[in-house]
C-alpha cells in the first residue's frame, strides 16, 4: 500500500516567520524545529498599508516583485539581503522593517523537486514549453512579467471543469475568473507549462519572466474548490492535514484574496486575515476554523462563504492527519 504522504514534516519545506521591525539589520532565524533555508520569502507588514513584497533566490535577494500591484521587479539593497541556511536576513528598508515595534509575518517556501519549482524565462512572442522540475501537473501557478508593469496571471487547476488554461486570475485584482487568456497555449503537463504568444503578462518578445509553481502532494499541500453555503457555521474543507497557510479566491464574482495562517493568531487561522491585492494592515475578522483534516468557515462573508459561491483555495500543512507510516497523527 503506498504510504499517505511522502513529507511527514512539512517545516522542511514551508515555514512562516514573525519578526518585529528594528530599523536595524535583521538576521531573521526560521523558528521551527527543522533549519530550512527558503527560496521565496513572501513579507507583509502587519500593522501598516504597505505591499506584500516578494524575494526569491533565483532572481537574486534584493529583488522584490508586489502581489497588490503590477510593478516591475524593484531592488532595494536594504531589503532582504540574504537566503540563509535558517532563514533569512534584511535590511533597513522601511517597508519590512520599519522600528518603533511595527510587526511582520514572512512566508517561505523551499524550491525542491517535485514540489515547489520557481522559473525564470525570457519572452519570445513565440509558444514556449516551459520545462519545470514537479514530475505532475502543477496545481497552482503565477507568471509575473518583471521588466514592464503588467498584471500577474495566476493559473489554479479547478478554476474551470474543462481547460483551466483559458481562465485566469489576477493576484492585484478582486475580480471573478476570466475567461480573458491567462497567456498560455494548453493546459500543462507533468514536465512542461505551455506559454502561448500573449504579448503582455506572460511572453512578450525579449522581455524577462517569472513562475512560481506548485504541485499537490497528499498530506503537504491542496489545490481544490468548494461552495459557500452562507452559514455561520459555514462549509468545512477537507484536506487531508492541519493547515498552516490558506489562500482563498471567489472565482464566481467579485471579492478580495484572502489570506490566514496559523501563527499570528498563535494557534488558529481564524483572525487577522491580510488580502494579497490590497496593501491593507492585516484585519480582524474570523474567516475560518483550522482542523485536525481541514478548514471551517466561520461567517456569512462573501470573500469566503457566499451561499452558493464557488471558491478555489490553496493550503499548506502543519502536520498531515496521517503520517507516511499510516498513523493518525494528533488532532490539536
Amino acid at each position: 500500500m503506498a504510504a499517505y504522504t511522502s513529507i511527514d514534516n512539512p517545516e522542511l519545506y514551508f515555514q512562516t516567520k514573525l519578526y518585529t521591525g528594528t530599523g536595524s539589520e535583521i538576521a531573521a532565524t526560521l523558528d521551527g524545529d527543522e533549519n530550512m533555508q527558503p527560496n521565496l520569502v513572501w513579507i507583509k507588514a502587519r500593522t501598516d498599508a504597505e505591499s506584500h513584497k516578494l524575494y526569491d533566490s533565483v532572481r537574486g535577494a534584493t529583488k522584490h516583485l508586489e502581489t497588490d500591484t503590477n510593478d516591475v521587479e524593484a531592488t532595494e539593497a536594504q531589503g532582504l539581503k540574504s537566503f540563509d541556511s535558517d532563514g533569512f536576513t534584511i535590511g533597513t528598508y522601511s517597508s519590512i522593517n520599519a522600528s518603533d515595534s511595527h510587526t511582520y509575518v514572512a512566508w517561505c517556501w523551499k524550491e525542491a523537486s517535485e514540489i515547489f519549482d520557481i522559473i525564470t524565462y525570457s519572452g519570445t512572442g513565440s509558444n514556449i514549453d516551459l520545462s519545470h522540475n514537479l514530475s505532475a501537473v502543477p496545481g497552482f501557478f503565477a507568471i509575473k512579467n518583471i521588466d514592464v508593469d503588467q498584471a500577474w496571471r495566476v493559473y489554479h487547476k479547478n478554476m474551470t471543469t474543462a481547460n483551466p488554461y483559458s481562465n485566469r486570475m489576477v493576484f492585484s485584482e478582486d475580480g471573478a475568473q476570466s475567461t480573458s487568456a491567462l497567456g498560455l497555449d494548453a493546459d500543462p503537463t507533468s514536465s512542461v507549462i505551455n506559454i502561448g504568444t500573449d504579448t503582455g503578462c506572460t511572453n512578450a518578445s525579449g522581455e524577462d519572466f517569472v513562475c512560481y509553481a506548485w504541485k499537490e502532494i497528499q498530506g503537504y499541500s491542496k489545490f481544490g474548490t468548494y461552495t459557500g453555503n452562507g452559514n455561520a457555521s459555514g462549509t468545512f474543507v477537507h484536506t487531508g492535514f492541519r493547515p498552516a497557510w490558506v489562500l482563498i479566491k471567489k472565482s464566481s464574482g467579485s471579492d478580495n484574496w484572502i489570506l490566514v495562517d496559523n501563527k499570528r493568531n498563535g494557534y488558529n487561522g481564524s483572525v487577522e486575515p491580510v488580502y494579497p491585492n490590497l496593501n491593507n494592515a492585516e484585519a480582524t475578522a474570523e474567516p475560518m476554523d483550522f482542523l485536525s483534516n481541514g478548514f471551517k468557515m466561520l461567517r456569512t462573508d462573501g470573500g469566503e462563504n457566499a451561499s452558493g459561491a464557488t471558491y478555489i483555495y490553496m493550503a499548506f500543512a502543519e502536520q498531515p492527519f496521517v503520517n507516511s507510516n499510516g498513523v493518525p497523527n494528533n488532532a490539536r
